[in-house]
């Protein structure tokens, strides 16, 4: 069951899906066990106090960045059962890195039922909630940081002549690769970047111009920016 104050939305979804269209969050909230609330920091409050008054047996799965347990709490009352996610962008092709906290009052089944929608789009990892906001930089923001480098490779490749399309290909798979490699093997990153530096090699040119223009340094203040956002939201 799903609802959207843009009913367009809710409809597409039944359509699609055929999932059952609410008329409110309140009858969502009535008819459901479990509540998955997926919208923006700022409407947030909003819906905690329309549902607040028939929440309170349900299990209420957040996705919403920024808000911490207790404030949860604070609106549908201390017994609630809360659990807080982080997903990200990657969920849409199955390969998200998801984050999730959960208060006293949520159970281990109640864990596992989260645990078991997460992994069905990625993978995921249980995080004390003082650890939310640096995951939301590296887990939630670092996407657009990837896109990002992956977009810059195959622009400077168009230069040299390969076509774009060619060149996304090749710059996506090899970042694709490079991360399965640091997942599947022993090695600490460093010992990767030094295997595949040849002395005087193309590879140990491209990492000493990273280095020379900021590279590290980039990605350190990107993540950092992103972190003090979140800590501020």
């Amino acid at each position: 069951m799903a609802f959207d104050t843009d009913t367009s939305k809710v409809r597409s979804l039944s359509e699609q899906y055929v999932i059952c269209a609410a008329e409110s969050a309140v009858q969502l909230a009535k008819d459901c066990e479990t509540v998955v609330l997926a919208v923006k920091p700022n409407a947030l409050e909003q819906v905690l106090n329309e549902i607040r008054g028939v929440a309170s047996d349900n299990l209420i799965v957040s996705i919403a960045a920024g808000k911490q347990l207790s404030f949860y709490e604070k609106i549908l009352g201390t017994s609630s059962r809360i659990v807080r996610v982080m997903p990200n962008i990657n969920a849409v092709v199955g390969e998200a890195i998801s984050a999730f906290c959960a208060n006293k009052n949520a159970a281990d089944n109640d864990k596992e039922l989260v645990k078991a929608l997460l992994g069905s789009f990625g993978e995921y990892i249980e995080l004390p909630e003082e650890r939310f906001s640096i995951f939301s930089a590296i887990g939630g923001c670092s996407p657009a940081f990837a896109y990002m480098f992956i977009d810059a490779m195959a622009r400077a490749a168009v230069k040299n002549g390969m076509s774009k399309q060619d060149a996304l290909r090749v710059s996506a798979q090899a970042v694709l690769g490079s991360a399965r490699m640091i997942l599947e093997s022993e090695n600490h990153p460093w010992e990767l970047v030094d295997r595949v530096c040849s002395p005087g090699g193309t590879t140990i040119e491209g990492v000493a111009a990273l280095e020379e223009c900021g590279f590290q340094a980039a990605v350190a203040a990107a993540v950092e920016a992103s972190f003090n956002k979140d800590k501020r939201l």
